[in-house]
């Protein structure tokens, strides 16, 4: 589980955060949802903690993350797994060798050892056949999919997903929404996934969290969220003829 706690942060005189309070509960998958410029990226980089706050606390399983010492939150961080907007892979390393990137940083194992894991999590997301692939011969889906691999090779107990399905066609979205889904749920992980794409909240939002103009405006489950009484929620919802066609 992962508490926020009244998280204030301003730049410039200009209030970015405001009094936000937010639970983030352990195998669910928990949404960040709200228009650009809402505060949803600010209030990511708070929680991992590359911002810190001007106000207010980040626990991790009822630990206080904003009061610890760099080393705690180095012990904090290898329990986080993340998967960045544009999957971030390292071009001039191998599929396997980007998944074994965070071993070889942050733990002792042998190069059999990571190895082994870097293959165990390929295979977890149905790439184990690709692992001495080069990322530029990858598709975005496969792209995601490495990226989800590497997010896990360190058995997070926490993992962030920046909007996973930016950039990808429907169907492959379909398909990195419900292995998020099913990893959350297989190894009992607290997810973040910080997304503009209402498809994916409908089909995997265990938790949502609307964010508008730096506050929490709305909080609630998939089924709620088209009967919210929250009129910025309603805007940002029905803001495509699409979704309302869809919903």
């Amino acid at each position: 589980m992962i508490e926020v706690r009244n998280i204030h942060k301003a730049f410039n005189g200009k209030q970015v955060l405001n009094d936000v309070s937010i639970t983030f509960d352990q195998g669910k998958v928990n949404f960040i949802i709200g228009r650009s410029g809402s505060g949803k990226s600010v209030l990511t980089k708070c929680i991992v903690g590359l911002i810190e706050p001007d106000e207010g606390d980040v626990s991790y399983d009822g630990l206080s993350f904003t009061l610890m010492n760099n080393k705690e939150k180095q012990e904090i961080r290898k329990k986080i797994g993340m998967l960045f907007q544009g999957s971030a892979l390292f071009d001039s390393l191998s599929v396997v060798k980007n998944v074994m990137f965070p071993l070889d940083m942050f733990t002792n194992l042998s190069e059999k050892e990571k190895l082994e894991k870097a293959m165990q999590t390929l295979e977890r997301v149905e790439l184990a056949d690709s692992a001495n692939l080069l990322p530029a011969s990858l598709s975005g889906g496969m792209m995601k999919r490495v990226g989800i691999a590497r997010a896990l090779s360190m058995n997070p107990k926490f993992l962030f997903c920046d909007e996973p399905n930016s950039g990808l066609d429907p169907q492959t979205s379909i398909i990195i929404d419900n292995l998020i889904k099913d990893l959350t749920y297989e190894l009992n992980i607290t997810t973040v996934v910080i997304s503009h794409d209402l498809n994916s909240v409908i089909e995997i939002g265990d938790r949502i969290n609307f964010i508008h103009e730096g506050r929490v405006a709305w909080k609630g489950d998939r089924e709620g969220i088209v009967k919210a009484d929250s009129q910025s929620l309603n805007d940002f919802v029905f803001a495509s003829n699409l979704m309302k066609k869809i919903l």
